[in-house]
């Protein structure tokens, strides 16, 4: 094949696999609750 065939087909690839790779950068961001460390203290009565 003559060097400008090849060399549009080589910008044809390129392109094609930057355009589907391009919407694949988002991130995805998940937020967790942590949890108490202690539990706190729950009244039993005056002198208990």
């Amino acid at each position: 094949m003559s060097k400008s065939i090849k060399l549009i087909a080589a910008f044809g690839f390129i392109a094609a696999i930057s355009a589907c790779t391009s919407g694949q950068t988002d991130e995805e961001y998940v937020v967790v609750d942590p949890e108490p460390i202690s539990v706190e203290p729950t009244y039993t009565g005056k002198y208990k």
